[in-house]
């Protein structure tokens, strides 16, 4: 069955989904289980998923969520596998190719098992499987999920997301907002600090936009090095800043995301919840090609220094690499230039807003 279209005697009952980490993964994986929705809204689809990842997506409609705590290690294999002792599957999609999420696949009881196909089988992936998705040249992370859904028979279909954005959230992001509008939404930090653009580089681009009338937000997450960026980004501008870091649930995010002109921030979890809500994005990228890792809708207003950088490292370009090859280094970031950050605000403006 490797990289062929599923000949299921029937429309599935029972669809598993085992994706666990991480904030912009998930984002691209509701895509695809989404559209799985759409085609076949009769099945019952239950998800394995991360803790933090499974409260960013309580509030989607018709998905079972069972967390798996990677820290509990051993423990929490041993307590999934009694949590679905007794239940069968009739597919699996397995769309984690990592060790830990194959050991998890172990605990879930399905009939058909969808790995990735043999190049990204990663971590001997393809030991726990038993079909494939079909192979592609240079995916985007979000058209790998979607080919899980093709493998089972389905239409491909553009990319749609409805979040489940509540009221009460809406409402919240409005109240801190309402100072600031129209605003900007700058998330600054990544998951490592190699991967954040400077400090001066943020506050420059922060004082361009305030000169065009924005009001500027800085989100991010509760941990000390978010918050020192922030704190000296906003020391580094003599205007004011709404500084949101370490200050929201990841669904007040989102509403605060929907509602911003624009966010500019490097390869983290906001760069992608912004395309799922289709708010603009500048994405800063030299260490991960963003044509795989980058925002998808809006992969035209990427300041991307990676090509550069890859082909340097590597002498080769990226087109004659392994897929997914990662540039090295501590300060690749600082390639990035605060005029080239300047034209692709410009063009968003323009390309998105002009009329208004």
């Amino acid at each position: 069955m490797s990289g062929q279209t599923l000949l299921l005697n029937s429309e599935p009952k029972k669809l598993c989904i085992l994706r666990l980490s991480a904030i912009g993964d998930v984002c691209h994986a509701v895509s695809m289980v989404q559209s799985i929705q759409r085609q076949w809204p009769n099945v019952k689809i239950t998800w394995v998923i991360g803790k933090l990842e499974a409260l960013f997506l309580a509030a989607l409609p018709d998905i079972e969520f069972i967390v798996f705590d990677k820290r509990k290690g051993f423990s929490g294999l041993r307590a999934l596998k009694k949590m679905l002792a007794g239940r069968e599957f009739d597919v699996l999609l397995h769309m984690q190719a990592a060790l830990r999420a194959s050991l998890v696949s172990l605990c879930i009881p399905a009939k058909i098992k969808v790995g990735f196909d043999g190049a990204r089988a990663k971590e001997g992936q393809w030991l726990f499987s038993n079909a494939r998705i079909k192979s592609q040249k240079h995916p985007h992370v979000l058209e790998g999920f979607a080919a899980f859904g093709e493998a089972l028979g389905l239409e491909a279909q553009p990319p749609r997301w409805d979040m489940g954005i509540s009221a009460e959230d809406d409402r919240w992001a409005l109240e801190q907002v309402s100072s600031c509008a129209p605003f900007v939404v700058i998330s600054p930090a990544a998951s490592k600090v190699e991967r954040n653009w400077s400090v001066e580089g943020y506050a420059a681009i922060a004082k361009y936009l305030q000169g065009k009338g924005f009001g500027i937000i800085l989100t991010g997450g509760p941990t000390d090095m978010e918050r020192d960026l922030s704190q000296k980004i906003i020391q580094s501008c003599s205007f004011p800043i709404l500084d949101l870091v370490g200050k929201t649930t990841l669904q007040q995010l989102l509403a605060v995301i929907r509602q911003a002109h624009l966010v500019i921030a490097p390869d983290t979890g906001p760069t992608h919840m912004a395309v799922v809500v289709e708010t603009p994005v500048v994405g800063l990228y030299a260490h991960s090609n963003p044509r795989r890792t980058g925002p998808y809708l809006y992969l035209g207003y990427v300041v991307n220094q990676y090509d550069a950088i890859i082909k340097e490292q590597k002498g080769k370009p990226w087109q004659e690499l392994p897929w997914g090859v990662r540039a090295k280094g501590e300060n690749l970031m600082g390639r990035i230039t605060l005029g080239a950050v300047k034209e692709k605000v410009d063009a968003v403006l323009r390309d998105f807003y002009s009329h208004s």
